[in-house]
């Protein structure tokens, strides 16, 4: 971003899929952070941005391969503290005298470590302040390689079992090195140690997301000018907030076009445009387009095909309503960074590419329309914060997201309109029961999938041969990593007679307690 006065925390990017996790953890500190790939971060852009401190992100590859990633080597002479996180830890070494041995997933003989560890320390290091109060610290670790010999000047201040220089520091130099992710929610006291390093640093904390509104606002006045702006609705929270952001930002240069695809919730396309007309007051075209997506959508099957058939249509839809708009020139979607990390390498980076999704990288180059895309390094609960900022209702800020796709991706298979039509009705079910238990605002995301199987039940005395759904509920911070939620039983029970009774189709109800990783929240 331009016109920065904040000090600078930089992260260089080895491709993990958490990089972004821990510009999270630093903003919790009110700490400016941005985010560069490794091969962008040569010793002239270094000294350009002139970071307070540099941390050194995970990564995919190995540094026992020749031509894997480095760090630039004059970052070691710049006088000021870096913090390697495993993949970054194992460079850090390697660049200043140690020795990296590779796992048996590199080639190597060592013994890799992945999932829950328990850190042991070795003497006291400010890095660390707040941990062992109660012994070992739980971890999560992700490594196949690790050091097996640390670099001059460091020292070893906490082991694992399967790694030996856990935690590595020179103290003179403010270099400190861990093996583990203390980026991810799996490390409970993670945040203490990026508390303790930016501390460290001598940060003074004074980012915060007001600031972060404020320089969105400018960046959009400076990218639209005085042209127009179409701004894709969903109705979700990402969508919502793009919109007010623009709106404070260029008032009626913006036209909000909310696609009706046809893969919406039960009456949310009614219950949408009141709450953008009645709320907010925007210029809003409502485009029912339901007989194109599901028209194209028949016999597609494979989720791929799906998502860019809608990623297709959507573009082409905006576009259509875009020729109609004299000065249009501009496309708003609220992209959030889980999108872009799963989709492509955030800022050209190295990460592997999970899914795709429909409004990221779903651009023809002869479009003609220009993206805006302000909330693109934000997570959601960022997202909601901004909302507040922006004066939003708690009725936007506070809804589960939901996919652009809609539920065509919460229909494994090919689509039809019986199936949406049953998916309706029990997803309608599903979240009126946990409206009535009062647990909607403690879970992130809670939706019905309809599965492309059907199953033998009986009724009464009569032989059933319906589909059978499952049910899928999700705890988060950020969308990238979710645990299940642990209903009682009792309220599995109720939920799956309620949908079985009132929704005709389906006689077999599933729950799904699959975490984010191994799965995603989305089945598709």
């Amino acid at each position: 971003m331009d016109n920065i006065t904040h000090d600078t925390l930089l992260i260089i990017d080895f491709g993990s899929q958490v990089t972004q996790l821990i510009a999270r953890r630093l903003r919790e500190q009110n700490v400016y952070c941005e985010i560069h790939p490794y091969q962008n971060v040569t010793d002239t852009v270094l000294a350009e941005i002139n970071p307070k401190a540099v941390i050194l992100s995970g990564g995919p590859d190995s540094v026992t391969r020749d031509g894997s990633p480095r760090a630039p080597e004059s970052l070691w002479t710049m006088g000021i503290p870096v913090l390697g996180i495993c993949y970054g830890q194992q460079t850090m070494m390697m660049q200043l005298g140690g020795l990296v041995e590779g796992g048996k997933i590199s080639g190597g003989g060592g013994t890799a470590e992945f999932g829950r560890a328990k850190v042991t320390p070795k003497g006291a290091l400010d890095l660390l302040d707040g941990w062992f109060t109660d012994g070992d610290e739980q971890v999560w670790m992700s490594h196949g390689d690790h050091v097996s010999k640390i670099a001059p000047g460091f020292e070893v201040h906490g082991t694992s079992p399967n790694a030996p220089y856990a935690v590595l520091a020179d103290t003179s130099r403010h270099f400190y090195g861990v093996q583990f992710h203390p980026e991810v929610h799996h490390t409970p006291r993670g945040a203490k140690l990026y508390e303790n390093f930016v501390k460290l640093a001598g940060f003074a904390g004074d980012w915060t997301m007001d600031a972060y509104k404020d320089i969105a606002i400018e960046k959009i006045r400076e990218q639209v000018g005085d042209k127009k702006v179409i701004c894709g609705l969903s109705g979700g929270v990402d969508s919502s907030v793009t919109a007010a952001l623009l709106h404070e930002a260029i008032g009626d240069q913006l036209t909000c076009v909310f696609v009706d695809h046809g893969l919406l919730r039960k009456d949310e396309g009614t219950d949408v445009i009141a709450m953008f007309r009645d709320n907010m007051n925007l210029q809003v075209i409502h485009a029912d387009e339901a007989d194109l997506f599901l028209g194209e959508l028949e016999g597609q099957s494979d989720p791929e095909t799906k998502r860019k058939i809608i990623g297709r249509l959507f573009i082409e839809v905006f576009q259509k309503y875009a020729n109609d708009i004299e000065g249009a020139e501009f496309l708003a979607q609220g992209t959030l960074y889980p999108d872009v990390i799963e989709s492509v390498s955030f800022s050209g980076g190295p990460s592997v590419t999970i899914k795709s999704h429909h409004n990221v990288g779903g651009l023809p180059e002869k479009m003609g329309l220009k993206l805006v895309e302000p909330l693109r390094e934000l997570f959601k609960d960022e997202v909601r914060v901004l909302g507040h900022e922006l004066g939003l209702p708690a009725s936007f800020i506070g809804r589960h997201p939901f996919p652009g796709p809609g539920l065509a991706i919460r229909c494994p298979g090919e689509i039809t309109r019986q199936k949406l039509d049953i998916l309706r009705e029990a997803d309608a079910v599903y979240i009126d029961q946990i409206r009535k238990h009062g647990l909607y605002d403690e879970i992130w995301q809670a939706f019905v999938a309809i599965l492309p199987v059907r199953t033998v039940g009986v009724m009464g005395d009569g032989r059933t041969y319906d589909f059978a759904c499952a049910l899928r509920a999700v705890t988060s911070v950020d969308g990238m990593t979710a645990d299940y939620y642990p209903f009682s039983h009792d309220f599995l029970g109720e939920t799956a007679t309620r949908i079985i009774n009132e929704v005709a189709g389906i006689n077999r109800v599933t729950y799904d307690i699959t975490s984010k990783p191994p799965g995603t929240i989305e089945w598709e």
